[in-house]
């Protein structure tokens, strides 16, 4: 069993994650650093958000190396030089061990798909799934100057975490989330079919699933900040926050990062985490906060 209380379950991690800047993103990076990771390599696009997020980690842990690079998922150019440059910034900082691909992000509800905008739809395939592969492809194949086979495929072990969502496995029951979903059932195709074509080598490809995440700019931005429409939805129930997930993304890491084959053996393939209050996507318990002398999440 994996004692999550040990401040060095992820020791000699160097842990790659997207949409670092926030949210669930942010929460994974300042808890893989207490979990003892040996170094992060933070990819979001707002500089000024990574260094408030680096700056919270080195106030628990200043061993752990934090590596920031402002880029654009969209951009598989991008994406390719930040790995490069990220695997050339410290020399101790040789290969990455884990990627977590958690940047996405869902735009226009509750539009329907004939009344999105074009460019809500670019990004959100752009951000969801074409960074999601881009990434992955870098990550696969980018070796640092230490040598050539210093890259995840080369090395031929690694976790490759993609960050997906409970909505891709149902469609919703609500307007607005045609392209979210379309991106989320995407991601868990690939998350299978890469799976798949890495047998052979000792790589996990892991499909974790947070169901209603309340608190975070993500569901505010859905929603065009819409305090109403976000007030309403998350009447009546207690929601997951960004560190609930977090906490499962280090566990999930943690038990595969045992020592000796036991690690090697065991693969979590997929985890779905979500509220109690949460029995389907489209089953949420209304009745939960009154029953359970919770009050009702507001938007800050």
């Amino acid at each position: 069993m994996v004692d999550l209380l040990r401040s060095d379950v992820l020791a000699g991690l160097t842990i790659l994650i997207t949409g670092a800047s926030s949210g669930i993103g942010r929460a994974t990076a300042i808890a893989a650093a207490k979990s003892g990771c040996h170094a992060l390599i933070l990819f979001a696009r707002s500089t000024d958000k990574l260094e408030e997020t680096k700056s919270e980690i080195q106030s628990t842990n200043t061993k752990t190396i934090c590596i920031l690079q402002s880029v654009d998922v969209q951009s598989s150019k991008a994406i390719y030089d930040a790995v490069r440059t990220a695997l050339s910034t410290n020399k101790d900082v040789t290969h990455i061990d884990v990627l977590i691909n958690n940047a996405g992000l869902a735009l226009g509800a509750p539009a329907r798909f004939p009344e999105l905008k074009l460019e809500d739809i670019d990004t959100m395939t752009g951000t969801n799934l074409s960074g999601m592969l881009y990434t992955t492809h870098a990550v696969l194949n980018v070796a640092s100057s230490s040598g050539s086979n210093s890259s995840m495929l080369k090395r031929g072990k690694g976790t490759i975490m993609n960050i997906t969502s409970t909505t891709a496995m149902e469609v919703p029951p609500f307007p607005g989330e045609c392209i979210y979903h379309t991106t989320k059932a995407a991601q868990e195709a690939f998350t299978n079919s890469l799976r798949t074509e890495l047998q052979e080598t000792n790589i996990k490809v892991i499909a974790l699933r947070p169901g209603v995440v309340g608190g975070t700019v993500f569901h505010k931005q859905r929603i065009g900040f819409d305090e109403d429409q976000y007030n309403e939805f998350m009447k009546g129930f207690q929601s997951l926050n960004a560190e609930d997930v977090a906490g499962q993304i280090i566990w999930v890491l943690a038990t595969g990062n045992r020592q000796g084959n036991e690690g090697e053996r065991v693969s979590v393939k997929v985890l779905e985490v979500v509220p109690t209050a949460q029995r389907m996507l489209y089953v949420i318990d209304k009745t939960w906060n009154q029953r359970n002398g919770v009050e009702d999440e507001k938007m800050g």
